[in-house]
């Protein structure tokens, strides 16, 4: 009886043995670059390996390595652009690729938006009724006088380190910050208000 029962245990451990699925042991390594559709590397892309926990992130120069199995499908996702999939062969027989992953960048137009700087019209009303406009032209002229001063010799000195750190990081900032907008208007914006008044002045806008 022990003999039938130690065959019987044999036989069905064979049969479930033979039964299981074949699980792909194989790993690759997959190194590559996420690249815009003009060819910038696009930092802080999400990169997941389909059906699994595995993933990661490209660094700030679009670079990212990622383990996976033959087969695999590799998912690519970015605010700022369309997300896509990369399949990865199932007969791959090295253990290193590299690839180069292009998205496609998604504009995203976000409904119009008014600010005004009073809640209401009557407010508006109010405050213009009430601006104070006692100055005469001479020390309107003065004070302008004053103004253009200043600006020449800010026009006449050079930035320090730290004044080109601050433009730069702006700069980048704003780059980041419309990753996937228009770019915003400048309408109300002092700066290129002043930039346009000087091409105005020196003739860059005068139609050839």
């Amino acid at each position: 009886m022990r003999h039938l029962f130690l065959i019987i245990f044999t036989l069905s451990a064979l049969l479930s043995f033979s039964q299981a699925p074949v699980v792909n042991n194989k790993y690759l390594q997959i190194s590559g670059v996420v690249l815009d559709d003009s060819l910038q590397p696009l930092p802080f892309v999400s990169i997941m390996i389909k059906g699994t926990k595995t993933g990661t992130v490209s660094d700030y120069y679009g670079f990212f390595t990622i383990v996976a199995q033959p087969g695999d499908e590799m998912q690519f996702f970015s605010v700022s652009h369309k997300s896509k999939a990369y399949q990865l062969d199932d007969t791959l027989s090295g253990k290193h690729y590299s690839i180069i992953q292009i998205l496609t960048r998604d504009t995203v137009q976000l409904p119009l938006v008014n600010v005004y700087p009073w809640p209401s019209k009557e407010q508006f009303k109010r405050a213009i009724l009430n601006l104070d406009l006692s100055d005469t032209d001479i020390e309107r002229a003065y004070r302008n006088m004053e103004n253009e001063d200043v600006r020449q010799s800010i026009k006449g000195g050079s930035m320090d380190a730290a004044a080109n750190y601050r433009i730069r990081m702006q700069q980048q900032y704003t780059r980041m910050y419309q990753a996937g907008q228009y770019p915003s208007v400048s309408l109300l914006n002092p700066v290129a208000w002043a930039k346009f008044i000087d091409a105005w002045r020196s003739g860059k806008l005068k139609i050839k």
